[in-house]
């Protein structure tokens, strides 16, 4: 993780630098470390590693470099009691993490923390020490750029995610600091204001950013002055002058502590008061202004603080800090010195702290100081904001090591979960009809329309492709069953033209039974044309034949009907109905009849026949290969024809079916009337509802029934009698008691 370079270093940084010797290890070869900076820094290993910037001290008196050779050693001055706190929290924070089995689990946090001196130059030797090899004849390995946490970095300039795409921070912006100081301002009527700067991009940014928020209230600034640590005492100066000048009784301070220090000294030394002074977060709980000397100037100060909150079993920690576990170890020495007020024995004289005028005994402990303010830790502001900068790389690394999942397998994709980062997904199965052949794909394909998905949802497959087939149970079935009723009906034929000169084969009409056995003969083969794969010559058959072998075979049954109505309608002698309907006319009815239904199929064929289609939806896992009707209302005439036949046969049936005679053709007809009609009214629901191959076995399920109740009901009567009763086979018989008598 990089500093931000292009914005003032001086401010307060932690730069959370993980970095994974796996990365790292990506090797620029021939690349070596020219130097370093010897710089003193808490240091602890561990598996991953985070780097942290703090100013300990608060001022370079390093001397100026001259480009004329190596940088001079750092040495800083003024220890801040408060940042050593901070460097505390952190290796608070990572021994807690470390500690926690839930959190990075097998993985242990390291740390290395750095002094910044409150400078801009050492701010960043610091962030360019963080990421490289500390021996020198170690090669230099190049690391990807990383992220970095502030915890007090509030210039709203960071907020430019094109120039910053990699800075996040724990505190808000200076933006919305500004716009709460602009209303504080007006809400106080105050209408004419001054305003200090530090001379860096927190100072500058934030004025301008109020400057353009009381804009909008009316509320002039008089003056701008612009202060600097670093600043030689003459800019100091003449920024007091500006204040002694100036009429305002307010005067905003955008500053941090350390820039802002050496102008509060003056105002002090002049003996400016009667000013209202509005504070910027970063001094406005500061120790420094709420000391005796400078409250009489700064007493009253107001502004907008960090929300401060508590931190659990810190206090516990900080009061377990001792110089004697590990006397290298940096700034532990310096607040020894000023918290126990003695020099840690075996220790140099410091150099950062005033010089100690006793040595301690070894024996000093921090529990006699624990109400210094520095322990207190259920009001804490900045170093929460450390604390929660620490949580938030460690949960980020676990959720790169751990939310983040794994790749999603083929078969499945990646489903992202809301309110989790992007690497955090749940692997869900690609649903039917889709594939997903790779692994940790966003979206699975759909697979072609003949296609089907795997049982894996890794590759499509051909689907099976369904038909009433002749080797499956129900075409054998079927097959029999219409074999079965051609043959009885060729017997049956046999049996009439072997019995033609009986009174029973005469009195119903031997030519018309002959021409109907023949056309259900055909109807039982129809069903034929049903069965196997569905092709153009198939298709174009079975309806075709269907319509018109049962319209021949009504027609046939309408002759009979009409034969037997006039034949007891000439019983009178002046009757001639009879005689004029012979067999010519009786061949003129079946003929013209059938020739209909012949015509219609005709037009059918020419203008939308029938064809072979592949049907997909009924079943997504099947493709269905039926017969396309190709036109709905040709289909619907050439039954609606069939069935119009049928009731006219029915209905001068019915009114024959009381006529005097043994042998009552009439009874026989409107039975098989009944059947067929009750069939072929069943058919239609029955027909439409179907799925698949099974609309195939009810058409054929109706055309063998209405078949075979066509021919039993009319012609089982007749050989019964014939084959088991011929005694009954005789005129008499059949005639009756009321015999026709020839006139």
């Amino acid at each position: 993780y990089w500093p931000n370079t292009s914005v003032s270093l001086g401010q307060h940084l932690i730069l959370a630098l993980v970095y994974l010797c796996v990365l790292c290890m990506s090797a620029v070869k021939g690349c070596e470390l020219l130097g370093k900076f010897d710089m003193p820094s808490l240091f602890k290993k561990g598996d991953i590693m985070i780097g942290g910037i703090f100013p300990v001290f608060n001022k370079d008196v390093s001397n100026i470099a001259t480009f004329e050779g190596e940088p001079p050693a750092v040495i800083c001055a003024l220890y801040d009691l408060r940042a050593f706190r901070w460097t505390q929290v952190m290796i608070f924070a990572i021994e807690e993490i470390n500690n926690d089995p839930g959190l990075l689990p097998n993985i242990s946090l390291g740390y290395r923390i750095l002094n910044s001196c409150s400078s801009p130059t050492n701010t960043l030797r610091a962030a360019l020490t963080l990421p490289s090899r500390q021996d020198e004849k170690e090669k230099a390995y190049g690391c990807s750029p990383g992220i970095s946490v502030s915890y007090f970095s509030t210039c709203a300039c960071l907020s430019n995610r094109a120039k910053y795409p990699t800075f996040f921070r724990t505190i808000p912006s200076d933006y919305f600091q500004a716009k709460a100081l602009a209303v504080l301002v007006k809400h106080f009527g105050w209408e004419w204001i001054g305003a200090i700067q530090s001379d860096n991009d927190y100072g500058r940014n934030g004025i301008l950013a109020f400057t353009e928020e009381v804009k909008k209230f009316g509320i002039c600034i008089a003056f701008v002055g612009t202060v600097l640590r670093t600043y030689p005492q003459e800019k100091i100066l003449k920024v007091i002058e500006m204040i002694k000048e100036s009429s305002v009784k307010v005067i905003l301070a955008f500053s941090p502590e350390g820039d802002f220090s050496p102008l509060m000294k003056e105002v002090v030394k002049h003996n400016i008061t009667g000013i209202q002074w509005l504070a910027s977060e970063a001094w406005i709980t500061a120790p420094q202004p709420s000391t005796p000397e400078m409250y009489q100037a700064f007493g009253g100060a107001l502004g907008f603080v960090v929300q401060k909150m508590a931190i659990p079993n810190l206090k516990q920690f900080l009061t377990d800090i001792n110089p004697y576990r590990d006397p290298s170890v940096p700034f532990v020495k310096e607040f020894w010195e000023i918290m126990v007020g003695c020099q840690p024995v075996s220790h140099g004289m410091g150099t950062g702290a005033e010089k100690a005028t006793k040595i301690c005994t070894g024996n000093e402990t921090l529990i006699d100081h624990t109400q210094d303010v520095f322990f207190n830790v259920t009001q804490l502001r900045v170093s929460y904001n450390v604390y929660k900068a620490v949580y938030a790389i460690a949960h980020a690394l676990h959720q790169l090591v751990f939310l983040c999942s794994n790749g999603c397998p083929v078969g499945t994709r990646k489903a992202q979960i809301k309110g989790k980062p992007t690497c955090c997904f749940d692997c869900i199965p690609c649903a039917d009809g889709t594939i997903a052949n790779l692994t940790g794909t966003s979206e699975c394909m759909p697979c072609p329309q003949e296609y089907w998905s795997s049982e894996r949802k890794d590759v499509c497959i051909l689907k099976n492709v369904e038909f009433l087939a002749y080797h499956e149970p129900m075409g054998i079935a079927l097959t029999v069953v219409a074999l079965l009723g051609a043959s009885l009906s060729l017997l049956t034929m046999t049996i009439f033209i072997h019995y033609r000169e009986t009174p029973v084969i005469k009195a119903s009409n031997s030519e018309l039974s002959c021409f109907l056995l023949f056309s259900l003969f055909l109807c039982f083969l129809c069903p034929l044309t049903f069965i196997g794969r569905p092709t153009v010559w198939t298709c174009m058959l079975r309806h075709t034949v269907f319509g018109v072998t049962f319209a021949l075979c009504i027609s046939c049954i309408l002759g009979k009907t009409i034969v037997v109505v006039t034949a007891f309608k000439a019983t009178h002698p002046s009757n001639t109905v009879a005689v004029k309907f012979g067999p010519t006319q009786q061949r003129i009815i079946v003929c013209s009849c059938t020739l209909i239904q012949i015509v219609i199929c005709i037009l059918w064929l020419k203008l939308s026949p029938p064809l072979p289609d592949r049907v997909f939806k009924y079943s997504n896992k099947k493709i269905v290969l039926e017969c396309n009707t190709g036109s709905d209302v040709a289909f619907y005439v050439v039954l609606g024809y069939i069935g119009f036949l049928a009731v006219v046969c029915l209905v001068l049936a019915f009114l024959a079916r009381k006529l005097p005679d043994n042998f009552n053709e009439a009874k026989f007809i409107t039975f098989s009337m009944l059947i067929f009609c009750a069939v072929w009214i069943t058919f239609i629901p029955a027909y439409v509802s179907s799925p698949g191959k099974f609309t195939v076995a009810v058409e054929i399920f109706a055309i063998l029934s209405s078949a075979f109740g066509l021919l039993i009901s009319i012609f089982a009567p007749k050989c019964y009698i014939i084959l088991i009763k011929p005694e009954k086979n005789t005129r008499k018989h059949v005639m009756g008691k009321n015999s026709l008598q020839k006139p």
